[in-house]
């Protein structure tokens, strides 16, 4: 260790006397950094422009408080830039300020949800927040959740719980339904949970790709006839290429007749739910028993911030609770670490809770309704006579040239994808159907009608 370096050892933590004068420092430094960073985005685009990034690791010394510096700004420069205008690839809006100041404040007190003695505020702040939430959508006073770190961690401790509460935890015969277009976590949430890919069944969707209730019910009643034992159905509130809603009310009274768990993937468009704005297919979304919103796709809330809702709190504890006997209890709390997958979580939700203190609900339905807006507008303005276009009722928009051959998509998207690159715009290709397609996700509160006509001139060139 260095002299310098000797000298500052007091300097590694944060303390408990004195001023903090050395943190200030950095930390407005860093804010320096940040901003500028911020500044410079609609000169320099979307995506890096630097590529000199080296990724330095430990030497036996540590680095000067110069050098690292330097290394962070060179980080930020081969950064992905969501404040960009033609950031418009996928579901990372730029974030909002009082949630940068949550990840601040989160990573400042270091606090572990594992348990209420380590993280006693955050504790009751997050069971608070997801009871407010499970109540905004509907839910009764048995309702709460928990916060993960991104949906498919949200989806699969419901999928666990479904299928502890079915009693099928050891049935290799235990089921799955989903939709064929609802997101490929899923593939991954059966692997984690020791199943095989035959026992999720996929349902197909109609031509608005929303699921297909007549092939549900066939779907069911051949799972009946070969024993297979269905622990949960799946609707998809905004799927992943288009945004389409599956049916909630036909889907949930299915569910009610045959008793099974419904869990609603509303990853992408959940957030909804928790306001006036009148989406078509948000009906009955309280007749759920688990539900999966992630505030981060839209509203601008930092990663991660998924919320797993639940209609009935004793579903995640009799499916996680497992003891903590190192830790002290209080009574009548529940320490979060035992109602999901995760033991050690950071304070993850006060960017969440400041995020959605600072907007209020007025705030959060003017971002979702000028996210409709600015899709409305695109669809308004493409050229329907030269594009195929595929949309639902959230801000998704996916597009092909008509008559285009599976064969050419491929290289028709890279080629565009390039092109719109170098021009400042950043669009993602998924593929779709046996097709690539162009999709446009309109959660930019920084995109406004100019970008968007600029877009499409290039994309009629």
């Amino acid at each position: 260790m260095t002299e310098d370096l000797i000298n500052k050892k007091d300097k590694y933590f944060p303390s408990y006397l004195g001023t903090n004068d050395n943190l200030i420092t950095l930390l407005n430094n860093t804010t320096q950094i940040l901003c500028d960073w911020f500044s410079k985005a609609d000169k320099n685009g979307p995506l890096p422009f630097d590529e000199s990034f080296k990724c330095i690791m430990p030497a036996e010394n540590g680095n000067s408080e110069e050098d690292l510096f330097s290394e962070i700004e060179s980080l930020l420069n081969n950064s992905f830039n969501p404040v960009h205008p033609g950031s418009l690839a996928h579901l990372d809006p730029p974030p909002l300020i009082f949630s940068i100041l949550g990840d601040l404040i989160a990573a400042g007190i270091n606090n572990n949800l594992l348990a209420y003695e380590l993280s006693p505020s955050v504790t009751l702040l997050e069971e608070s927040l997801c009871k407010w939430f499970a109540n905004k959508i509907g839910f009764n006073d048995f309702s709460g959740g928990i916060a993960a770190s991104g949906g498919t961690l949200s989806n699969l401790n419901a999928l666990i719980a479904a299928r502890n509460n079915a009693g099928l935890d050891t049935n290799p015969n235990s089921v799955l339904l989903v939709s064929e277009d609802a997101h490929s976590s899923f593939v991954k949430c059966m692997r984690v949970m020791g199943l095989d890919t035959k026992n999720l069944v996929r349902i197909k969707t109609d031509n608005q790709g929303r699921m297909d209730i007549n092939d549900l019910r066939k779907s069911l009643d051949n799972c009946s006839i070969e024993n297979k034992k269905i622990f949960a159905i799946v609707a998809t509130v905004g799927t992943t290429v288009r945004g389409a809603i599956d049916p909630i009310e036909e889907i949930s009274e299915i569910c009610k007749q045959r008793n099974i768990w419904l869990h609603i993937d509303g990853s992408i468009g959940g957030i909804y739910a928790i306001t006036s704005i009148p989406i078509e297919g948000l009906n009955n979304i309280n007749q759920a028993n688990s539900i999966t919103i992630n505030p981060q796709k839209i509203i601008g809330i930092t990663k991660t911030s998924s919320l797993l809702l639940v209609s009935n709190m004793s579903t995640l504890e009799n499916t996680f609770n497992t003891g903590l006997p190192y830790l002290s209890s209080k009574e009548n709390i529940v320490n979060r670490g035992e109602i999901g997958i995760q033991g050690s979580r950071p304070a993850e939700v006060i960017k969440l809770w400041l995020g959605l203190r600072f907007l209020g609900l007025n705030g959060i339905e003017n971002i979702l309704k000028s996210s409709i807006k600015r899709k409305d507008f695109f669809i308004k303005k493409i050229n329907k006579n030269k594009f195929d276009i595929y949309s639902g009722p959230l801000h998704i928009v996916s597009f092909l040239p008509k008559k285009l051959q599976p064969k050419d998509s491929d290289a028709w998207t890279q080629t565009k994808v390039n092109e719109l690159i170098n021009n400042n715009f950043m669009l993602s290709r998924p593929k779709f159907k046996g097709k690539y397609f162009l999709r446009v996700v309109m959660g930019n509160y920084n995109t406004k009608e100019s970008h968007i006509e600029e877009l499409l001139r290039l994309l009629d060139a």
